[in-house]
């Protein structure tokens, strides 16, 4: 205890890391107050606010941090310019003009345009879509209908999507941390305090096993939290040797030389392959929605419970490949040999260029399949938690997307202050060692 007051002093201490710990706070609090104004011309007594709590229309409204379902000016939340990031990141592997951009400072910056202007047509795409998703839901909720409202409903929820990435913005460029993580964790955050009251509302009924069942679940999500954790960690280090060097003038005899080592992540394609699998999931029973047959609607039944067996084997089955497939997008290893031989660089044993990109991606290859089961086994435990009798919102803090980006972000925020602390000449946050919440590839690479 005193050594955690003693860390908060030194925090407090820091005039940088104080002010940018606030402004963080400042800016996370006026998105979670803008997260509850309503949409002009809707009555929120109205709304209906057990749609959307399942399937797709559940990962938008997690993302929003419950603004979805509240029909809020954030409502969209930072969905479109993650979607948007992810369109212009995969746009890189694919067109080569654009790779070669995201090597150079103005070529990034020009990418960053790039994204934002992505960012305001798929935000009007999915704003149109979100007024025909309330029309449906909520139809009564809407005061008066017309062209003029639906024009004025697709400016706000554009002008509030645009706020929410220039609040991300803003976090990260003076704040702490990064801002985009820190917006999705702040919603997801906050449907922690309800999930637990209901959860123990639900244990102390008569009929609920009681406070020792509740405090028994609670053990289990610690232990969770402590796999994903490991999980996020994870690295497999690959030993660099780069050539020696002359020091100091041509006639002296000192030579340097340099070691680093190249860190692979047992988990390198993050929380991205769960996000595809639900929506893959998604993308059949809608389909499927539009047919009569009871055989098709049998089937949509299994593919949107999470608790149901075939739901949970085909979930499994989608994030391992979206794992391996994430993973090969992202990770170029013939990249990473060229960059190596460039600036002198080598491993051990292995000769540079082909081989080198031969061995990498082999060891890329073995440490990610362990990492891709233990990913889908997060994956699933939230519906394993619903079939036995946890509540439906405490049970998606048992793993899933919900419990990985939330402890992802955490961890990178710690080590962004404990790095702080360090250059100052304090001790870290832990006694044990460093928080190695991001692990980041040499500059050389």
């Amino acid at each position: 205890m005193k050594k955690i007051i003693n860390t908060l002093k030194n925090i407090w201490s820091i005039d940088e890391l104080r002010n940018r710990i606030i402004f963080t706070l400042t800016l996370l609090l006026i998105y979670r107050v803008g997260c509850h104004v309503v949409i002009p011309g809707i009555n929120p007594n109205d709304l209906n606010n057990n749609a959307g709590q399942s399937g797709l229309l559940g990962l938008f409204n997690m993302f929003a941090g419950g603004a979805f379902n509240k029909a809020s000016i954030f409502a969209l939340g930072i969905m479109p310019y993650i979607s948007a990031s992810i369109a212009m990141q995969l746009a890189q592997i694919a067109i080569p003009q654009l790779q070669k951009l995201s090597k150079e400072d103005s070529g990034r910056k020009k990418i960053n345009l790039y994204t934002r202007y992505l960012t305001v047509g798929v935000t009007l795409f999915q704003a149109i879509g979100y007024i025909t998703y309330l029309r449906s839901q909520n139809g009564a909720a809407i005061m008066n209908d017309n062209f003029m409202w639906m024009v004025s409903t697709v400016i706000v929820l554009t002008t509030g999507t645009l706020f929410v990435m220039w609040l991300g913005e803003k976090i990260t460029d003076k704040g702490i941390g990064n801002g985009t993580s820190l917006i999705i964790s702040a919603g997801i955050i906050a449907r922690l305090p309800h999930a637990l009251v209901q959860e123990f509302e639900a244990k102390t009924q008569a009929a609920g096993g009681g406070l020792l069942i509740f405090l028994i679940e609670i053990a289990l999500m610690v232990i969770i939290i402590m796999a994903i954790i490991l999980l996020i960690q994870g690295v497999r280090r690959i030993p660099l040797n780069y050539a020696r060097r002359i020091v100091g003038n041509a006639s002296a005899t000192n030579m340097t030389g340099a070691r680093d080592f190249i860190p692979i992540k047992v988990n390198g394609a993050g929380v991205m392959p769960i996000i595809f699998a639900q929506a893959m999931l998604f993308i059949p029973s809608t389909i499927i929605g539009f047919s009569n047959s009871e055989t098709a609607q049998g089937f949509v039944k299994h593919l949107t419970n999470p608790g149901s067996l075939w739901y949970n084997i085909i979930y499994a089955i989608l994030v391992i490949a979206f794992t391996y497939l994430y993973t090969a997008l992202i990770f170029n290893p013939n990249q990473m040999a060229e960059d190596l031989k460039r600036n002198n660089g080598f491993v051990p044993g292995i000769k540079p260029g082909t081989d080198t990109a031969d061995y990498i991606g082999a060891i890329m290859d073995r440490i990610t399949l362990p990492g891709a089961i233990f990913l889908a086994l997060i994956g699933i435990l939230p519906g394993i938690a619903g079939q036995l009798k946890i509540t439906s919102g405490f049970a998606s803090f048992y793993g899933g997307t919900s419990m990985l980006i939330m402890v992802g972000v955490i961890l990178d925020t710690l080590q962004q202050i404990e790095s702080q602390l360090l250059m100052r000449h304090y001790d870290g946050l832990m006694e044990s060692g460093r928080i190695t919440g991001r692990q980041s590839v040499p500059a050389s690479i």
